[in-house]
């Protein structure tokens, strides 16, 4: 009997000292309760925590930062432990991973195991490796491959791409290459197309690291080589050749087309996971707007990288596959737009054209000149002075049937309201002459007396009938007008004439110009295919009659568009809008119109004070449209 229990008693403990099962009656075993400890630190990312857990906490800690950080920001696991083997004071557990990647839908899922060591009476990671996944070594870890697929492009109205692989070149600086830093940034600095100061060259060196690439600017191929003889052999110069997705000039359809580089930090932070380090993205405009469908899905691995190079040695799991990018075409019309941005190209002052199809709204071009700080043609807020002149007649032709362009009418020089002088440019007047004419000569005067026998409402209704206040349904931000109800005679006065509380974009001032002259108002799209619905027809009669003004500005010798005549066709409205508090005001140059198909409007902000006139801007427009 003795016998018989001792033999029991042995197999017993041979039994314990070669398998223990990770859960019994009590709970979990110590050696799971360790193993769990470092994994949850793990799919954490508590890297400092993990690496303690281990009995090589430096080697862990360089190892797990790499793997980490490899996977990319906010990747994070749940990593449980399945069973645990134990034999004396050595155990191995084995563990089910599942990560999640940002910007991935794939949950990563393996199998792993990793090593426990019994010190003294706690357990302890024996570290490898291979703990965190079962194909690392001593000389890989985890990283993330990100394939992108080419960029599908944002398409012209014809289906051609606006933007193009383009080579260029990055020029910079490197500290511990700079011989003579104040030298070298005055003779930077004399170089126009590098655009920096003497002051910013300084001070961007003196912030680097000897050996940082301190970035200047990112020049096409062709600009560079036209300086590259006077900073090439400069002292600290360095360079970087390389390819941009870029539109055909810099300021080709900027700010509205937007540009495409690498993504910024802010960027990747905002994007919720779809882009990370190295990604290209759209930045403004169209190309930010449609970016995540021009984009399309980057291809994404885990792989097992060499320290160091980076070499991909084993490709681990491939959790999407690149999904190429769908294009947009738009309504822009390259030729003209090139029309138009050549234009603008010696104008100094902010301005802006945009052109329409009066038809069919489709947005044709949209222009800004070097001096605009943001997209002028569709989100500028500004007066618009006598081109509103439309809107008043065209209330006037709806309030008053029995006028037409040959009512007879005065043109004085001055007109008094509620104790308010307006006068016409330059104190002009005309006897009694025809409506046409009056228009055609930009009559304030008359206007007002015109706009002041009308009901209050009336310039709302007209203005609302041609577009101002419309909802657009536009990818971009674009203003659409706005003309409060007017506080009393004195500020209706100065509505007719496009000043008061009247708001317009150039975009809106094309729109009204070929809505007045077509009698068919449409909405604008900037999109290929989309559709819009049209507004209410304007009665045919008022169309001709408001037809016949716009034809008088252009075709009377004395009007106010007449440079416009030798283009031919040419039918609008000349505008000059105070603005500011200077006395005398300043003011800004506008002109509205139609030929053929197109509508546009040309703005040029400050410009009648600056002697920039938008009429000369809009000939050679039209003569390029020919």
């Amino acid at each position: 009997m003795i016998r018989r229990a001792a033999a029991l008693l042995a197999v017993v403990v041979l039994g314990a000292g070669v398998l223990t099962a990770c859960t019994g009656g009590s709970g979990p075993s110590a050696q799971q309760r360790a193993a769990q400890r470092w994994l949850n630190a793990v799919g954490k990312g508590s890297v400092a925590t993990a690496a303690e857990l281990t009995n090589q906490p430096a080697d862990a800690r360089t190892a797990l930062t790499a793997s980490l950080a490899g996977l990319g920001r906010g990747a994070r696991g749940s990593l449980e432990v399945d069973k645990v083997a134990t034999k004396g004071t050595k155990a191995t557990a084995s563990f089910t991973a599942s990560w999640t990647i940002p910007g991935v839908a794939t949950r990563w899922r393996y199998r792993g195991s990793l090593a426990l060591r019994k010190q003294g009476k706690a357990w302890q990671i024996s570290w490898s490796p291979s703990d965190l996944h079962p194909s690392l070594t001593a000389e890989t870890h985890l990283l993330l491959r990100r394939a992108q697929p080419a960029r599908a492009a944002l398409q012209d109205r014809s289906g051609r791409a606006l933007f193009a692989p383009t080579p260029v070149v990055r020029v910079g600086l490197e500290p511990k290459l700079v011989t003579d830093l104040p030298r070298l940034a005055r003779q930077l600095s004399a170089v126009p197309a590098l655009q920096t100061t003497a002051a910013e060259v300084t001070a961007a060196v003196k912030a680097a690291a000897p050996t940082d690439f301190v970035p200047v600017i990112t020049l096409r191929k062709p600009a560079y080589e036209t300086i590259k003889a006077r900073i090439y052999d400069l002292p600290g110069t360095v360079f970087q050749s390389d390819t941009l997705l870029l539109a055909p000039t810099a300021g080709f359809g900027q700010p509205l087309l937007g540009t495409v580089g690498a993504a910024t930090a802010d960027q990747i932070a905002a994007s919720k996971g779809r882009l990370q380090t190295g990604d290209q993205t759209g930045t403004g405009g169209l190309q930010q707007v449609f970016d995540a469908r021009l984009a399309g899905r980057a291809g994404v691995s885990v792989v097992a990288a060499r320290f160091g190079s980076q070499q991909t040695v084993r490709t681990l799991v491939t959790l999407t596959r690149a999904q190429p990018g769908t294009p947009v075409r738009l309504t822009i019309d390259r030729t003209v737009q090139t029309a138009a941005e050549a234009a603008l190209s010696r104008v100094a002052p902010a301005a802006s054209i945009v052109v329409v199809s009066r038809s069919t709204g489709h947005v044709l071009a949209d222009a800004n000149s070097a001096a605009t700080t943001y997209d002028f043609g569709l989100q500028g807020a500004f007066p618009a002075g006598s081109t509103f002149k439309i809107v008043t007649y065209s209330a006037a032709f709806a309030s008053r049937p029995t006028l037409t362009p040959s009512t007879r009418v005065a043109c004085p020089a001055t007109i008094t309201v509620d104790g308010r002088r307006f006068t016409n440019e330059d104190g002009f007047s005309y006897p009694i002459i025809p409506l046409r004419n009056a228009f055609g000569y930009s009559c304030n005067t008359t206007a007002i007396a015109t706009a002041l026998t009308l009901p209050d409402a009336a310039l709302r209704t007209a203005a609302t009938s041609l577009g101002l206040g419309a909802t657009w349904t536009l990818p971009v931000k674009a203003f659409s007008g706005s003309l409060p109800a007017p506080a009393g005679p004195t500020e209706k006065a100065a509505d007719a004439i496009g000043q008061g509380r009247v708001l317009v974009s150039p975009l809106l001032m094309a729109l009204i110009a070929g809505n007045a002259s077509t009698g068919r108002p449409v909405l604008p799209s900037l999109v290929a295919g989309t559709t819009t619905a049209p507004g209410t027809p304007i009665p045919a009669a008022r169309t001709a009659a408001l037809n016949s003004l716009m034809r008088a500005t252009v075709d009377l010798p004395q009007g106010t568009g007449r440079d416009l005549a030798s283009v031919g066709g040419v039918e609008g409205k000349t505008g000059t809008a105070e603005y500011g508090t200077d006395t005398p005001p300043r003011s800004h140059s506008w002109f509205a119109g139609v030929r053929g198909d197109y509508a546009f409007a040309v703005f040029v902000y400050g410009g009648d004070t600056a002697k920039v006139k938008a009429v000369p801007i809009a000939r050679t427009l039209l003569r390029a449209l020919r």
